[in-house]
C-alpha cells in the first residue's frame, strides 16, 4: 500500500504558456497541438493518429505529456486526443468548476468541438474520476472506458485518506497548502510523491516540477482535491446510473492492484480488473509496454486473443 501514497488528483501542473509544453511534441511525429474554448475556459490538447477517437485524461500532478510513451502506439489504430485538464498544463485556469461533473462537461464540449460525438476514454488518477461522470451521464457517447489507479470518491477513495498526508493537505481550504508549499518547495513535495513509484527514474519529474511551479497552477490542483467531498456525494446520489459500457479497471502491482476494480464494480455492470505488473502508480510511464498492449486489446476489435495470460482480462 505504500504506493497508494501517490494516489489521486487532478490537474495541477503547468507551463507559462502553451509553447512551454510543446517541445515534447517534437518526439511524437504525427501529433500536433491545439486549443479549444469551452465554458469560458480553454483546453489545450495534443492529437494524432486516425481511426476511432480515444480521449486521454491525465491526473495530478501531471499534464498530457504523461501519455507520451503510449500515444504513438495507440495512434496506430485510433485518433488519440490527450487533453490538459482545466487549470493544468497549457490549458487556461478557470475560476471554479473543479468538481468532476463540471470538468467532464468541459472535456465533453471540447470533444464535440473537435468533431466527435462518440469516443472511448482512458483516464489515470483524477482523469479517471472525470471519465466516470462523462461515461455515466452520457452513456450513449462512450464506447469503452479504461480507468487507472484510483478508486472513486464515495466508493473507496475515502478509505485511503490516512495513507498519505498529501491527500489531506491538498484538500485543506485555501490558503493553507498555498502557504505551506512555495515555489522552491515544489521539487521536494512532488519529488517525494514520485519517489514512491516502482521506477521513479522513468518519470520525467523535472517536467512536472516546472509545470507545477506557478502558484495558480498549484491552486487549481488543490481545487480538484477540495471537490472530493462533492464528488463523493454526486457519485453516491447517482449510483443507480450504472455504467453500461465495458470498463477496464487497472491497478498497479505496487499501488492499488485490485482495489480499482473493486471500486468501479460498484457502479458498473461490465468491469474487468487488471493488475499492471512491475509498476507503481504512474503506469503509463513506469510500464508503458504493458499499458500499451492492454489498451490496444481492450480498445481494439473483439475476438483478438491475448498474447499472454496477464493480458487476458484486457481482451475486448
Amino acid at each position: 500500500m505504500t504506493a497508494v501514497v501517490l494516489l489521486l488528483a487532478g490537474s495541477a501542473a503547468s507551463a507559462e504558456s502553451p509553447a512551454a509544453e510543446r517541445p515534447t511534441a517534437k518526439n511524437l511525429p504525427g501529433f500536433s497541438h491545439g486549443n479549444v474554448t469551452v465554458q469560458g475556459t480553454t483546453l489545450h490538447y495534443v492529437r494524432g493518429g486516425s481511426g476511432p477517437p480515444l480521449v486521454l485524461l491525465h491526473g495530478w500532478p501531471q499534464t498530457w505529456r504523461k501519455w507520451a510513451k503510449v500515444m504513438p502506439a495507440l495512434a496506430q489504430s485510433h485518433t488519440v486526443i490527450a487533453f490538459d485538464l482545466p487549470g493544468a498544463g497549457s490549458s487556461s485556469i478557470p475560476a471554479d468548476g473543479y468538481d468532476k461533473v463540471t470538468t467532464a462537461k468541459r472535456i465533453r464540449e471540447g470533444v464535440h468541438k473537435l468533431g466527435f460525438t462518440q469516443v472511448s476514454l482512458l483516464g489515470h488518477d483524477t482523469g479517471a474520476l472525470i471519465a466516470h461522470p462523462y461515461a455515466r451521464d452520457y452513456p450513449a457517447e462512450v464506447v469503452r472506458m479504461a480507468v487507472l489507479e484510483t478508486p472513486l470518491p464515495g466508493f473507496g477513495l475515502e478509505d485511503v485518506y490516512g495513507i498519505s498526508f498529501h491527500l489531506g493537505l491538498n484538500q485543506t481550504a485555501a490558503p493553507v497548502p498555498e502557504t505551506l508549499i512555495d515555489n522552491e518547495d515544489v521539487p521536494a513535495y512532488l519529488g517525494w510523491l514520485f519517489s514512491s513509484a516502482r521506477h521513479p527514474d522513468r518519470i520525467d519529474q523535472a517536467a512536472y516540477f516546472r509545470a507545477y511551479a506557478r502558484p495558480e497552477r498549484r491552486t487549481a490542483g488543490y481545487d480538484y482535491y477540495r471537490a472530493f467531498a462533492a464528488d463523493a456525494a454526486n457519485n453516491q446520489a447517482n449510483a443507480h446510473k450504472r455504467l453500461p459500457m465495458p470498463v477496464l479497471a487497472m491497478g498497479a502491482e505496487f499501488a492499488f492492484g485490485p482495489f480499482v476494480a473493486n471500486s468501479f464494480s460498484q457502479v458498473g455492470d461490465d468491469v474487468r480488473g487488471v493488475v499492471a505488473p512491475d509498476s507503481g502508480h504512474w503506469v503509463a510511464e513506469e510500464n508503458p509496454a504493458f499499458l500499451t498492449a492492454c489498451a490496444k486489446l481492450f480498445f481494439g476489435p473483439q475476438g483478438v486473443p491475448a498474447p499472454s495470460p496477464e493480458l487476458t482480462d484486457c481482451e475486448a
